[in-house]
This record gives structure tokens, C-alpha cells and sequence, in this order.
């Protein structure tokens, strides 16, 4: 992975920690799934869930969505999604 890449990345998750905006359930199942799947280090990334727990199931959901994207792909959709919701990443 490029180092500018990774940069981003982290800053990335820096403005989307930080925010005060509110994202419907939806972008923010995109923001988990992909920094998940962004930051696992071995292999598939499961949430822990108890049965009958409705948001495990849609974490899961959006996890199994982007199983087969590359770690540097999601984080450069991670980073698009910051862009599009938050504002623009700058050094």
C-alpha cells in the first residue's frame, strides 16, 4: 500500500471520528464495513453478535458486501465516502 494512500486513509478516519454530522444507517454501514475491511489483519472481519441482534446482522451484512475488495481498495472507497459526506481530505 502507498504511504499517501495510507495517509489519507488515516486522516480520512481522523475527519470521520471527529465529525458532528449525522449519516442515515446506510452510509454509515459503508463507513464500518469499509474501514473494516480497511483495517483487518487476518483475514474476515466478524462482529461479535448475540442471537436475535438485529444491527449484528446488518453490520454483517454490509461486511459480507465488501469481502472481496482489497484492503487498499477499501480504503480508497473509505476515503470517497469521507469525501462525498464530510469535506475533502487536505494534508
Amino acid at each position: 500500500m502507498s504511504d499517501l494512500t495510507q495517509k489519507r486513509f488515516n486522516r480520512a478516519y481522523e475527519l470521520a471520528s471527529t465529525t458532528d454530522l449525522s449519516f442515515p444507517p446506510d452510509i454509515m454501514l459503508s463507513f464500518y464495513a469499509y474501514y473494516k475491511r480497511a483495517t483487518e489483519k487476518n483475514g474476515f472481519y466478524l462482529p461479535h453478535s448475540e442471537q436475535g441482534d438485529l444491527r449484528s446482522a446488518f453490520k454483517i451484512n454490509a461486511l459480507v458486501q465488501v469481502k472481496d475488495l482489497s484492503k487498499k481498495d477499501a480504503q480508497e472507497k473509505y476515503i470517497s465516502l469521507v469525501e462525498e459526506h464530510i469535506g475533502e481530505i487536505t494534508e
